[in-house]
């Protein structure tokens, strides 16, 4: 077995859409980035490239690459996947927290997982969702963006 940590951090934005857990949440700003800007999926990806030992999301998702522009996030996931498979790993679960303000996403747990669910080919209850303030402190905390954490624990396959 193996842990795997991930961490990602993107700018609120006018005129974006706001997707995490490739779903779109309803909120009058999205996230800034290359791709979706999805960072519960960024999280995940890097925390499950890091439990591999596959590297980070720069070395397989580079910013410079015009063919990854407002790519989904689910798209990604799904290739860090096949990377997974190939070095003969399988996601035992995932526990994630999203760092942000407003708005307020309980809501929408169920379908991000059935979303992520559907990707990693684990069962939703290998999913953990969740969310937290950073009490009004720090970028994320004046609303000038989103954060989120993962910790994933992957297994060989024999």
């Amino acid at each position: 077995m193996k842990i795997g940590f991930g961490y990602d951090i993107h700018p609120l934005q006018e005129g974006r859409n706001l997707i995490l857990g490739g779903q779109k949440i309803n909120y009058k700003k999205g996230l800034a980035g290359h791709s979706d800007a999805d960072v519960l999926i960024h999280a995940v990806m890097d925390a499950l490239l890091g439990a591999a030992g596959l590297g980070d999301l720069g070395m397989h998702f580079p910013d410079t690459n015009p063919r990854l522009e407002n790519i989904s996030s689910m798209i990604m996931l799904s290739h860090v996947v096949t990377l997974l498979k190939k070095v003969k790993y399988k996601i035992s679960n995932i526990d994630a927290t999203v760092v942000l303000e407003n708005p307020k996403i309980a809501d929408y747990y169920p379908k991000m997982k059935k979303n992520l669910s559907s990707i990693l080919k684990i069962s939703e209850s290998n999913i953990n969702i969740k969310a937290t303030t950073n009490e009004k402190m720090g970028p994320v905390g004046r609303e000038e963006g989103i954060a989120a954490f993962c910790v994933v624990l992957i297994e060989k396959i024999v």
